[in-house]
């Protein structure tokens, strides 16, 4: 089954079970799609795509409950942590520090990075292979440590 109809199957499942978070969460990635098919891009969604899209949808997440948390509106964090939660459902499986570090040490390897200056060269290999399986920040702070180490 492809994403977008696995989203819609997801769908159905909430309006049947009542879950209103749920079926908000699970809209507004239906809503990416949508946008997605209509770009003019003139392709079928992919993984990377989709995974892309469930990106997006995480850091909006992540960034509304950081502000939600200064602004006091824990009831509204809470909201937006829950659907962060489903959105991760949606994700391959993320990986470990410690395979995560054994993997940018090959990548830097292959790429010849040797300084922090190498740091887009490393990031964009990176990103790449470990889309969806890894945070950005994450990926990129350790990058930054693994380049400062050598």
């Amino acid at each position: 089954m492809d994403f977008e109809s696995l989203i819609n199957e997801k769908i159905k499942e909430a309006i049947k079970s009542g879950d209103k978070i749920r079926l908000e969460t699970l809209r507004s990635i239906r809503a990416s799609i949508i946008e997605f098919n209509k770009s003019g891009e003139n392709r079928k969604l992919e993984e990377n795509d989709a995974i892309k899209i469930l990106n997006n949808a995480v850091k909006k997440r992540r960034d509304a409950i950081e502000l939600y948390k200064k602004g006091g509106r824990n009831d509204l964090a809470e909201k937006e942590e829950k659907e962060l939660e489903i959105i991760m459902e949606f994700l391959p499986q993320r990986i470990s520090e410690i395979e995560l570090r054994t993997e940018l040490e090959k990548i830097i390897k292959e790429v010849g990075a040797n300084s922090i200056k190498d740091l887009g060269k490393v990031m964009g290999h990176a990103m790449k292979l470990l889309a969806g399986k890894a945070d950005g920040s994450k990926v990129q702070k350790m990058v930054r440590e693994l380049l400062g180490e050598q």
